[in-house]
């Protein structure tokens, strides 16, 4: 009886002490800079927002965050260095939804997104807007819909981020669903691809609502529809996607990830900031400037929603035979 007390004893003692392991990271965390990878260039939505998170978590924190521009590959050189690196909640990357739950189906990655990352938060989300040429006899999603159809694979498509992309995806399940067809015309970026749709070069796109919404105001193109859940703010009047395609969304997922293992107290204090930080009245008003707004995931909800997209996003890939050129 006193030999099995002994081992009850250091066996509480040991779980004790392992706990006190776990939370004592946590508890003095940060104690040294932060540094957040932005797989991608300066100037772009997930290098601004890593900025504009960042400063916050300096300000509050006392420690400063580094942003650091990686680009490469498509984003995935950025995404494999935090993905290699010590978890402790010190290095982190901020990924966007083509590395997030695109990449995987298009590449052949040194990683793996879902084994190899802790999702933190996702940051923001901004959605995408249906827009169409002038020359287009069309105002709203019905109308588009049976234009489209009555003029059979003669629309083209722009795809502001080359094939592949959100963009381009988000017109493939859009003709899917609606049973239509048009062809695709691949752009390296968002900015000829809009000069083109306004100059009607091209006739239907889904973009960016930074980028898009200038124009839509200027009266150079028509918006047709939103493709967030719910109706923008911006824009009460414009219909989504969502009430004539019921589930329908696409757009702008900003998340924030660290490396596997990172210890879950961490992770939580984390995404408690994260979450701190998008409910800042000067930063909501910032992120409306962006066009996005912030999300309400839990780093569960995070993990579970890249789960389900990725297989849904490979099957895309898939029946529509879409390769990277």
């Amino acid at each position: 009886m006193i030999k099995n007390s002994w081992v009850a004893f250091a066996s509480a003692a040991a779980m004790l002490l392992s706990g006190m392991a776990i939370a004592q990271p946590a508890a003095n965390f940060p104690s040294k800079p932060i540094k957040i990878v932005v797989p991608f260039p300066a100037g772009g939505t997930s290098d601004v927002l890593a900025r504009i998170f960042g400063q916050k978590i300096t300000e509050n924190w006392g420690q400063p965050v580094v942003v650091e521009n990686r680009p490469g590959a498509s984003g995935n050189l950025g995404a494999d260095q935090v993905a290699k690196s010590a978890p402790d909640g010190y290095t982190l990357v901020l990924m966007d939804v083509g590395n997030l739950v695109i990449s995987p189906a298009l590449f052949k990655l040194p990683f793996n997104v879902i084994n190899d990352f802790a999702p933190v938060a996702m940051v923001a989300y901004s959605p995408h807007l249906l827009a169409v040429s002038t020359k287009v006899p069309a105002n709203t999603p019905a109308e588009l819909v049976a234009y489209a159809k009555a003029q059979k694979g003669k629309l083209n498509y722009a795809v502001a981020a080359g094939m592949g992309s959100a963009s381009h995806l988000a017109g493939v399940m859009y003709a899917q669903r609606n049973g239509i067809e048009w062809g695709y015309v691949p752009y390296k970026g968002g900015a000829q691809a809009i000069t083109d749709l306004v100059g009607g070069q091209v006739d239907v796109m889904f973009n960016g609502m930074v980028a898009t919404y200038p124009h839509v105001k200027a009266g150079k193109i028509k918006l047709i529809a939103v493709s967030g859940l719910t109706r923008n703010a911006q824009m009460p009047d414009t219909p989504t996607v969502a009430e004539s395609l019921p589930g329908f969304l696409t757009g702008s997922f900003q998340g924030l990830l660290a490396p596997a293992g990172t210890p879950k107290p961490i992770i939580d204090k984390l995404h408690a900031e994260i979450k701190r930080i998008a409910a800042l009245p000067d930063v909501k008003e910032r992120l409306v400037t962006l066009g996005a707004e912030p999300s309400g995931m839990t780093p569960e909800q995070f993990a579970q929603w890249v789960k389900t997209e990725i297989p849904a996003m490979a099957k895309i890939v898939k029946d529509e035979k879409i390769t990277v050129e």
